[in-house]
Formats: C-alpha cells, sequence, structure tokens
C-alpha cells in the first residue's frame, strides 16, 4: 500500500503483507468454520446509528483511558512502556503456585485489576494454527516457572500442546474466584462473559467487573456476536458492576454502538496488533488515535458533547426493528 492507512482495515493489509503467514493466521484467525469470527464484525453493520441535530458540540468532552494488557511481554516489560492504566488477563495454570507468582508481580508493578479469563478451559480448534503448524514465540512471562519442553510437538500448534498441558480445565465459580481473592487485592474482572445466566452468577461470585467476550471469535464457533449479547448482559448486572466490551471494534462506530448498548469502555484487540505489525508503536498509536477520533466524529454528528450523552436511543438493533414491525 503506498498511501499513508486512513483505516484500520488498511493497517490489516499492512499487518498481512509483512507478518510471516502463520503469524498473521495465527492472529487474524477463528475456530473452525469461523462463523463468529465474521459475525463479530457483521453484527455491528447491522446496527443503525439515530443522530441527534441541532445540539451545541463544539467543545466535545472525550475524557478516556487507555488500558492496556499484558499478555506476550512480560508483566515488567508491559509496566515500563508507558502511563497507561495496566490489567492483567490471567489463566488459570494447573499449577495453582504459578499463577499466584504471576500475579504477585502484576500486583508489585502497579497493575490496577486482573482480568480472569473464563472461556478458555481448553483451547478453542484454531485450524489455521493446525495446518500452520503453529509454533508460539516465547511465552516470557513463563520463563524459568514452566518447561518450554511443554512447547515442542509435532502434530499441529505447539500452542494447543502448551495450552493442553498447562490450562487448568477444572475450574468452577467458586473455587477460582475464591481462591484469587484469597491471594489478591486487585479487582477482579470476569473475561468472557455471553448470557445473562452467567452475568448474575459472575455478580454473586463478587466480581468487580465483567467484559463481554467471545475471545475473539477464537474458542466456540457459531456462538453469537459479542456485540449482540452485550445489551443481555447489561440488563443481567443491573448497574452491580461496570459492563466493559469486547470483539469486533474497526471504527469509531462501533465503540460508539458499544457505549450506547451500555457498555462503560471496549476492549481493541486485533487493530492494535495490525498497527504494530505494520509500523511498530508508531502504527499502535495511529490505530487508536484513528479509531478516537472516528468517535469524536461519530458524536459530533450523533449530538453527544460527552460520553455520558450516549445513550440506548441512538442506536436501532435488529430486534428493535422486529419489534416494530409487530
Amino acid at each position: 500500500m503506498s498511501s499513508e492507512p486512513v483505516n484500520v482495515n488498511e493497517f490489516q493489509e499492512l499487518a498481512k503483507q509483512v507478518l510471516p503467514k502463520m503469524y498473521y493466521d495465527f492472529y487474524n484467525g477463528g475456530a473452525e468454520d469461523q462463523f463468529t469470527l465474521r459475525e463479530n464484525v457483521e453484527a455491528f453493520r447491522r446496527i443503525m446509528l439515530r443522530p441527534r441535530v441541532l445540539v451545541d458540540v463544539s467543545r466535545i468532552d472525550m475524557s478516556t483511558t487507555i488500558l492496556s494488557n499484558s499478555s506476550t511481554c512480560t508483566v515488567e516489560e508491559v509496566a515500563s512502556s508507558c502511563n497507561a492504566v495496566r490489567f492483567f488477563q490471567l489463566y488459570i495454570c494447573k499449577r495453582r503456585d504459578i499463577s499466584a507468582q504471576i500475579v504477585r508481580r502484576a500486583e508489585k508493578n502497579g497493575y490496577k485489576a486482573i482480568v480472569l479469563t473464563v472461556d478458555s478451559p481448553r483451547l478453542g480448534r484454531r485450524e489455521a494454527d493446525i495446518k500452520n503448524k503453529m509454533i508460539s514465540p516465547k511465552l516470557r512471562n513463563f520463563e524459568g516457572l514452566i518447561s518450554t519442553e511443554l512447547l515442542e510437538t509435532d502434530k499441529g500448534s505447539n500452542l494447543e500442546a502448551f495450552a493442553r498441558a498447562s490450562h487448568d480445565d477444572s475450574l468452577c465459580w467458586e473455587d477460582v474466584v475464591g481462591w484469587l481473592k484469597s491471594i489478591t487485592n486487585l479487582p477482579i474482572l470476569m473475561k468472557g462473559i455471553l448470557t445473562h445466566e452467567d452475568a448474575r452468577k459472575a455478580v454473586e461470585v463478587g466480581v468487580a467487573g465483567i467484559v463481554v467476550s467471545n475471545h475473539g471469535a477464537r474458542q466456540l464457533d457459531y456462538t453469537p456476536a459479542s456485540i449482540s449479547v452485550l445489551e443481555e448482559v447489561v440488563q443481567a448486572v443491573g448497574g452491580k458492576v461496570p459492563v466493559l466490551f469486547d470483539g469486533g471494534i474497526r471504527r469509531g462506530t462501533d465503540v460508539f454502538k458499544a457505549l450506547a448498548l451500555g457498555a462503560q469502555a471496549v476492549l481493541v484487540g486485533r487493530p492494535v496488533i495490525f498497527g504494530l505489525a505494520a509500523d511498530g508503536e508508531y502504527g499502535v498509536r495511529k490505530v487508536m488515535k484513528m479509531l478516537k477520533d472516528e468517535l469524536e466524529l461519530t458524536m459530533a454528528l450523533s449530538g453527544c458533547p460527552s460520553v455520558q450523552d450516549i445513550t440506548r436511543s441512538h442506536v436501532t438493533t435488529e430486534c428493535d426493528r422486529l419489534r416494530s414491525q409487530l
């Protein structure tokens, strides 16, 4: 691409050009038929905006906080990289002492929350990774804690082999949340909630927040798009804890729609990876600025001087259209 990219999709094309096929397929791919992967993005396109006119938006207030998640880098590297509010996304290991050590490192390095991943007791079937015989880069947070021999395999994805050997698939609600609360004073958010039943249960066991997510469509195919169940979870929680959103954000209009349906913040995954692959730190900053600028323009054209002014009345969903036809 000869010209400077002007949207996230163009950054994705640049990332595809520079990343080895194995790693592009890993970051961009989903589970099995990849139906949910496509639906995560397509579902946003079926939500229409309802702009307001003649509203003073000359001084738009976009007070936002950037959240940084530690995954491929070490806890310590992310802590020293920027002044963002940091959270750590945690997968519970079969050896709880390893998970406990990582939580303590996050706490020591100024992280503000632990985000407990609850939709990955086993790794989803990612067929591109199997075909490519995916070789994971070193998971550096585990250096010295888990033998690298666990990553060696000649059958399909070695990341799948690592997950099978290390992830605890015997977790239950009270056990894992109670155990985490016993080893840390950090707030615990639960990521991977898609139903009102699980949302209510999460509140009952005492989590500090919920992230509506289908793991980027990388776990169970034919689950609903995250945006299609966001409102259900928000209503089930009833304001008792914050609800964050994850999955399919590619435009500032997507951010606006998620906020209108009740999310208090959104998480952005693949666009950041595309920006990083295409142009390093500058690419990441450019992607985030694009999304923020697009959100600001959407707010201005929708008559919203501040994020707090974005309400449910600013969007029309498929359910709304069906009800209007009855």
